[in-house]
């Protein structure tokens, strides 16, 4: 079993395993293991040569329980509807986690958008929200960027949502520029919350940031944010890569980090870290065993695996992607004493601000940065002790202390609105 299939697996175990920890019956399980609604579209796509080529996309509403969906839209070629759904269960786990009053949703079109003009993208963009917007809107689904997509994306698909209801409908997505109603703070708020969480579990594992090391594995949105504010709080970041290939502080070097913030200027003047004048080379798969106390797998699901969990070195993994580790992975680690923050904590900021986002249109009155950063770190931290608390009550990992919190106000949630008819 591989790909999207394979996810779904590893999340429906996760759930079983919550479930069993709980004590519901079969029942509760058959109820939040499948989605309560989803959809598969065909995309036609007239390409900028004139030829037309048809796309798949996807969106999957796991639960709306606790108020309307939420969760992003990736272009990747790595998207089937098995991903999808396995994405929208753990941003049901995600929302309730965090006590924010959203369901859990996910979408995705297959497309490698990086072999397709702007305008063409804006033409599949247009018309997978076109094929979707029956399901979407600010009192059902409110979708945002995730893998491949950005806030342009979500401009073209408020402004095709809005088109077809006559006006303007500004918390119909997330993630939007901040001149079209987004949220101060929105870009960063995932890599803030990964730091957040990191940083309160390196000290209590006994150590220091200040003289703490670290490796993150992806260089976008979340990844590259995570290196800057780890740098930031005096973690020494030494090893980064992308999908191009990584990149390590010199060996001579002990204990010092990459200098990020030339790092950062370097991949954007060539598009990857590759070449990075202050690094040498690093095998990509080899980053995941750099000798550091903490790794954040910060790129796509499954990249921690039987095959290589073993080789991990580090003390703390902190999930800056949705579903790095799989469940051979997760035994693996846990044996080896490795403490995992899961990713329905460890990168729940960005739901976080897109939730204040989504309240800051509706009131049609935005915060300060400061605000959003404040409110963001009170909700990060504050997640971080009730999993540790729910973990140490019950003897288990902290994946399994936060999928059982989830599960278990999610469940309640479905208790008492009852089953209709």
């Amino acid at each position: 079993m591989t790909g999207g299939a394979a996810t779904l697996a590893d999340a429906r175990a996760q759930l079983a395993a919550a479930v069993e920890l709980l004590g519901y019956d079969r029942g509760t399980y058959d109820l939040l293991s499948v989605p309560r609604r989803e959809v598969s579209v065909s995309i036609p796509l007239r390409r900028d040569d004139g030829t037309v080529e048809v796309l798949t996309g996807h969106r999957v509403q796991h639960n709306y329980s606790r108020g309307p969906g939420k969760g992003g839209v990736r272009f990747s070629p790595r998207v089937d509807l098995d991903e999808v759904r396995a994405l929208a269960m753990w941003m049901t786990w995600k929302c309730a986690l965090l006590d924010v009053p959203y369901g859990g949703a996910k979408g995705g079109v297959c497309i490698d958008p990086r072999q397709y003009s702007a305008a063409e993208l804006e033409r599949v963009t247009r018309r997978f929200t076109s094929e979707i917007s029956p399901l979407i809107g600010p009192t059902q689904d409110i979708p945002a960027p995730d893998v491949g997509t950005d806030e342009q994306t979500m401009a073209w698909m408020m402004d095709t949502y809005s088109v077809g209801a006559g006006h303007t409908v500004l918390g119909v997505v997330t993630g939007k520029p901040i001149s079209l109603g987004g949220s101060r703070g929105r870009a960063s708020a995932t890599s803030r919350g990964v730091v957040h969480v990191a940083l309160a579990a390196l000290r209590h594992l006994g150590l220091d940031p200040q003289g703490s090391t670290a490796a993150v594995q992806g260089f976008g949105k979340v990844g590259r944010g995570t290196a800057r504010f780890l740098a930031e709080a005096g973690v020494a970041v030494r090893a980064v890569s992308d999908q191009y290939g990584a990149v390590e502080a010199p060996p001579s070097d002990a204990g010092a980090g990459l200098d990020v913030a030339a790092l950062e200027s370097h991949a954007d003047a060539t598009g990857s870290v590759v070449g990075f004048w202050g690094g040498v080379p690093l095998p990509g798969e080899e980053l995941l065993t750099a000798d550091v106390d903490l790794l954040v797998p910060a790129a796509v699901e499954g990249v921690l695996h039987e095959g290589n969990a073993d080789g991990v070195r580090a003390r703390l993994v902190v999930e800056g992607a949705n579903g790095p580790t799989t469940a051979a992975a997760d035994a693996s680690l846990a044996r080896r004493g490795v403490l995992v923050v899961p990713d329905i904590l460890a990168n729940a900021g960005g739901v976080i601000v897109s939730y204040f986002e989504w309240v800051q249109a509706n009131q049609a009155y935005w915060w300060s940065e400061a605000e959003v950063e404040a409110r963001l770190a009170d909700r990060m931290t504050s997640a971080w002790q009730q999993v540790l608390a729910q973990s140490q009550r019950h003897g288990v990992d902290l994946r399994a202390a936060a999928t059982s919190l989830a599960v278990q106000r999610v469940a309640q949630a479905h208790t008492q609105r009852g089953l209709y008819p």
